[in-house]
């Protein structure tokens, strides 16, 4: 990792970041961050993506596994999964900064082709690898288009196209081979998550799932473990915890009328899984969120 990317970040995230610590970019699909506190534990449904951390260190739980991302690692997530995820090192004097960008599959597949590569069929949805010096170099220049404006829609798909041929040319390559391959296996568990995120509120049905994926309730209930970390069942009850949770801190909605909106049919059954989830009943959780959220601010 280059000291020069790191101070390109650093300079343009103290000039533009938002409260939350995310600095908007002008490259659809680039998101930087820089994050002065620790501690705070977030949830959501992430996609493919590449994210070089640049300082700092930031802990990601996916299924029952974790890793830790330091200074210098890349980590590499290749499917829609819920995570959990927590700055777990960060100051004002060296903020937590990070370049993520996310992953096209239509490049991938179209760079794979002309490669000659073959997909690999099994690979883990959150990996961790040392950052490819030419990732960091192809990352510098995308985040240097950014103070030049004019320059955006000339290069930007060019540079794109040549992060997405170094991560399949390096180390991260056997992991997202399998991106490219509309009929790989991790293409069609993608297809039947797509389905789950669209109608989470509604019951759950595995074998029209393993239809739109296109294999037997007992392969897809294996490939989709294998690819997200969780069966359905555990997909769709973390995509409706989490969504809960969202509109309770975001619009104050009771935590009865979340549980029926996500498509609960009991609160305490509602009560039960969003504490196991988050550590608190959903009322005591969201309460000190929003304390926190006004600490930072």
């Amino acid at each position: 990792m280059t000291r020069t990317l790191l101070d390109a970040v650093q300079r343009y995230t103290e000039a533009h970041d938002d409260p939350a610590g995310t600095a908007p970019a002008k490259i659809a699909g680039l998101n930087l961050v820089r994050t002065t506190t620790t501690g705070e534990l977030q949830y959501g449904i992430q996609h493919a993506l590449i994210c070089l951390v640049l300082q700092g260190t930031k802990d990601v739980t996916i299924g029952g596994r974790t890793l830790s991302f330091q200074a210098g690692d890349s980590m590499l997530i290749t499917a829609d999964v819920p995570t959990v995820s927590q700055i777990s090192k960060a100051s004002r004097v060296a903020p937590y900064l990070s370049f993520a960008l996310d992953l096209d599959p239509a490049l991938i597949a179209d760079l794979s082709a002309e490669m000659k590569v073959a997909p690999l069929e099994e690979a883990m949805p959150l990996t961790l690898q040392p950052t490819d010096v030419e990732v960091a170099d192809t990352a510098l220049r995308l985040v240097r288009l950014l103070d030049r404006p004019a320059s955006i829609p000339v290069l930007k798909e060019s540079l794109i196209r040549e992060m997405h041929y170094w991560l399949l040319a390096g180390r991260h390559g056997p992991a997202i081979r399998h991106l490219g391959f509309p009929d790989s296996h991790a293409r069609r568990i993608g297809r039947a998550v797509a389905a789950i995120r669209a109608g989470f509120a509604a019951p759950l049905r595995v074998k029209q799932l393993a239809a739109i994926a296109g294999m037997s309730p007992s392969t897809f209930h294996h490939h989709f473990r294998s690819i997200t970390s969780l069966s359905p069942l555990q997909f769709q009850k973390q995509l409706r915890l989490i969504e809960a949770r969202r509109i309770m801190l975001a619009d104050g909605t009771p935590p009865s009328h979340a549980a029926y909106a996500v498509g609960y049919e009991s609160v305490q059954q509602f009560t039960r899984e969003y504490r196991r989830l988050f550590g608190l009943p959903p009322v005591q959780e969201t309460k000190a969120a929003r304390r926190r959220v006004y600490m930072v601010v």
